[in-house]
């Protein structure tokens, strides 16, 4: 069990579970899953040992609100009415992420960035986003601003601060000019010569553009790809479709000699990256396309779709396709378990064969669910 200072004092509740030995948590987490999918069908579902996550150190993200002056800035909480709440000790940063505050808030004094006051509505900097997939690897910064007024001031002073960053890190600056709760903008302005950010996961090298999704737990992350893997590769399928691919880390490890792998995103910038890292995984049986996967038409000689969706789970008109299909296996990967089983009703020609859950989120309620549903 982590004793968090900001919990204590109630700077901070995000992590509302954290008081409960981790042990527990996933115990708690486990019996939830267990007890909702089982209740769908008579047929016994095969559970895996579900995946824990590391207790700390684990979040390969951080979305910092800007707030304090620009000699003394903060990173973390800002709400309106509220003091600004710096969370640079937070646990769930590793040390290797953590390391970079003191130096983006060096350099927001170097380079005279205003916080931006949410009471006053004056300032230009409104959040910092920082990704740093695994230890030691190349990072993504992003400073989000309400205008261009500073962006010369950031140009300016780049070549600092890339000096200290490690080769091939990305940094954009990104527009949100509105008074709102939002993160970011529609403008992003790329500031580095690499647009991507490169990720290992297991085998397979996969690049992420700053509007790309990428999995906040990159341990947990790989042992969800790898389970997806072995799973797909029992099914042996020829050919498989990936819907709400992303970037492509289930179409890659679909992949295998003699099996063809169609992979479905709406996002253009995340089919780029995906395409990108086709010479980087030379696997040239993928093929990916901009489309919209909700309206996705199932081919009839596909066996198996995998599908990834946000958290609102599958449109009513895809269960339908996939109901019509002559597919045998549908793999399902989740972030809430009630649209995993509204869906999983909605397929009923459909049973869930397998199941394991994967604490992508410790310290929360929240878990990721990988199904693996067979005709019956």
């Amino acid at each position: 069990m982590i004793d968090c200072a900001y919990f204590s004092r109630a700077a901070c509740r995000s992590c509302t579970w954290i008081q409960t030995p981790y042990p527990a948590q996933l115990k708690r987490k486990q019996a939830q899953a267990q007890a909702r999918l089982q209740d769908l069908q008579p047929a016994p579902i095969e559970w895996q040992t579900a995946v824990a996550s590391p207790v700390s150190g684990m979040r390969n993200k951080a979305k910092m609100a800007v707030g304090g002056t620009i000699e003394a800035p903060t990173l973390g909480l800002w709400e309106l009415g509220k003091e600004a709440v710096d969370l640079g000790d937070c646990a769930l940063y590793s040390a290797s992420l953590a390391r970079y505050f003191p130096l983006i808030k060096t350099f927001i004094g170097r380079a005279r960035l205003s916080p931006y006051d949410l009471n006053q509505r004056r300032g230009e900097l409104k959040f910092v986003l920082l990704t740093e997939a695994w230890p030691d690897q190349p990072v993504m910064l992003r400073w989000v601003l309400r205008s261009t007024e500073c962006v010369d001031r950031i140009v300016k002073h780049l070549p600092w601060l890339q000096a200290q960053l490690p080769d091939d890190s990305v940094i954009s600056v990104n527009l949100q000019p509105e008074h709102k709760a939002v993160l970011e903008g529609d403008q992003e302005m790329l500031l580095t010569p690499a647009r991507w950010l490169p990720v290992q996961f297991n085998q397979h090298q996969l690049l992420f553009g700053t509007r790309s999704f990428l999995q906040t737990n990159s341990t947990v992350a790989a042992a969800l790809y790898a389970q997806a893997a072995e799973w797909i590769n029992h099914c042996a399928p020829a050919q498989v479709i990936d819907l709400y691919c992303g970037v492509g880390a289930f179409a890659y490890h679909a992949a295998a000699p003699g099996r063809t792998v169609q992979a479905i995103e709406i996002s253009s910038e995340a089919i780029a990256a995906a395409q990108a890292a086709r010479t980087l995984n030379r696997n040239p049986q993928i093929s990916f396309e901009c489309a919209d996967a909700d309206a996705a038409a199932v081919a009839a000689d596909a066996e198996l779709v995998v599908v990834n969706p946000p958290r609102r789970g599958l449109d009513r008109r895809l269960c339908s396709e996939l109901e019509q299909s002559g597919i045998r296996h549908l793999l399902y990967s989740s972030c809430n378990l009630e649209t995993l089983a509204r869906d999983s009703e909605r397929l009923q020609s459909f049973v869930i064969e397998k199941a394991q859950v994967f604490d992508m989120f410790p310290h929360t309620r929240h878990f990721e669910v990988l199904a693996l549903l067979r005709r019956a």
